[in-house]
Formats: structure tokens, sequence, C-alpha cells
């Protein structure tokens, strides 16, 4: 039987190695990267958006190129998005079509945060700001590639 002192100490060693597997690893660190893009989207019933971005990664920078098409959308808007790229092994695993299904409105501008996942098991978490006029209500599919 334990005394409360050998207690004491196993309940401190069981959490501070709970602790240590819970801190991020340097796999983890460099398996996400930092992502910048502005995109400009129009539609009418139909939307189409296009742009540009960046992807840094492993301490390299990446030219991306972003384009998409969504039902269900109306007006014009541009957004600046900045976030992350997780589950990255290589920088290339970013490239690939994200879905996108839900809704939202824009009028003048307003923030917005989005969270995309592609085949490749990359994990998007963006945020930013649109500005235009511009109501979704629907889906679509946002594709990225390396230029």
């Amino acid at each position: 039987m334990l005394g409360f002192q050998s207690a004491k100490r196993l309940t401190f060693a069981v959490a501070a190695a709970a602790m240590l597997l819970a801190l991020p690893t340097v796999a983890d660190a460099q398996s996400t990267g930092s992502v910048q893009i502005r995109v400009a989207s129009a539609g009418l019933v139909i939307g189409s958006a296009s742009g540009t971005g960046t992807l840094r990664f492993k301490r390299r920078t990446y030219p991306l190129s972003v384009g998409g098409l969504s039902a269900g959308t109306i007006g014009v808007a541009t957004a600046d998005f900045v976030g992350t790229a997780s589950n990255l092994r290589a920088a290339s695993d970013i490239v690939g079509t994200y879905s996108v299904a839900g809704g939202g409105l824009t009028v003048g501008g307003g923030a917005s945060a989005v969270t995309l996942q592609n085949s490749n098991g990359v994990v998007l978490n963006l945020r930013g700001r649109q500005a235009g006029l511009k109501a979704t209500l629907g889906f679509g599919g946002v594709e990225i590639r390396m230029r």
C-alpha cells in the first residue's frame, strides 16, 4: 500500500508526464505553415473566385493560386485571409480541393473565419476581412495550386 508521500509523488510524476506528452513536438511544429490569401469573388446564383497567396513552410515561401466555384452566391467581394495550414508533410500537400458549405452576408465589410480540409488531410484555419456586397447560402469548392 502506498503512503501519502508516495501517492503524492506518483500523482506528480503522472501529471508531469501528461504535460510533457501534451507539448507540441518538433515534428508538430514542422507540420504547420502560415498562409496568406487574397481572393476576389463575384456571382449571380453561380459564383466564382480567384486569388493568390503564399505558404510559408520550413523557412521557405511558396506562391499559391486560388480558384473556386460556388452555388447560391449573389454579389461582389474581396477578402484577405491569414492563418495556418496544419498536417503538412511537404509543402505540396496544400495543393487540392477544399469543400465549403454554409452561408454568409457581407455588406461593406466585416470579419470572417473559416476552417477547410483537403483530401491530403491539410487543415486550413483562416481569418480575415471581407469588403463588398455579397450574400451566400449554398456550397462550393476552393482549389489551391502552387504557382
